[in-house]
C-alpha cells in the first residue's frame, strides 16, 4: 500500500476536529462532552484516509 500526503487542509479539518475532541474530554462543554468520542474517531478516521487516498 502507498501512501500520500494528505492535502494541507484536510489535515488541518482533522486536526481541528480531533482538538475538539480532545478538549470535550477534558472541559464540560454539552455538545463537546457527549460526542467527545466521536470528533476525535472521525479526526482520526479522516487523516488516515487522507494518507491512503491519492489526491486528497
Amino acid at each position: 500500500m502507498q501512501t500520500n500526503a494528505p492535502k494541507s487542509i484536510v489535515w488541518i479539518i482533522a486536526v481541528i476536529i480531533g482538538v475538539l475532541g480532545i478538549l470535550g474530554k477534558f472541559i464540560v462543554l454539552p455538545v463537546l462532552t457527549v460526542w467527545s468520542f466521536w470528533l476525535l474517531l472521525i479526526g482520526f478516521v479522516l487523516l488516515a484516509l487522507a494518507t491512503v487516498i491519492k489526491g486528497m
